[in-house]
């Protein structure tokens, strides 16, 4: 019975770390991920992968919001980390922050677009043509143009 007590720690006593210092700060027990499209912050168990989190996101995303792509973890004034699908969530300290990225940048074409590109090949063809008739004709005059006609004998 003794030896139990003996064992226990008081509550709030911390356990020592290297030459009884106190041991380095312990990690939250979360995570904040911000979603961009819906603006709502969800919170994730330390050591989340980066797919798992994406996809309670984009589970909860309403109809028609556009879905997360990726993590990020941002800081104002520093290149934005991205997470891959198979990374752990982590903190990186004071001023960053979680955040999802969404497609912004991504252009879509447009049927009128290719309408559009296709009108201009067709266009291209018939000058293609146009040009090559018109040497076609040119070839056949030019030398009878040039030409210089036969003196005629007067009597």
């Amino acid at each position: 019975m003794e030896r139990r007590e003996q064992q226990q720690q008081p509550e709030d006593a911390e356990p020592p770390g290297k030459h009884g210092a106190p041991g380095p700060p312990t990690p939250p027990p979360f995570l904040e991920v911000t979603c961009r499209s819906s603006g709502k912050v969800r919170r994730f168990a330390a050591g989340t992968t980066a797919r798992y989190a994406l996809h309670a996101i984009n589970r909860k995303l309403e109809p028609g919001s556009p879905p997360a792509l990726h993590v990020e973890a941002v800081r104002d004034g520093e290149e934005p980390v991205s997470f891959g699908p198979s990374a752990a969530l982590a903190d990186y300290g004071r001023g960053w922050r979680l955040q999802t990225a969404e497609k912004y940048c991504v252009a879509t074409e447009t049927p009128r677009s290719t309408y559009a590109y296709i009108a201009k090949i067709l266009l291209a063809f018939v000058f293609i043509f146009l040009l090559g008739g018109l040497f076609t004709y040119m070839l056949e005059v030019l030398p009878d143009m040039l030409q210089t006609p036969p003196m005629s004998q007067s009597l």
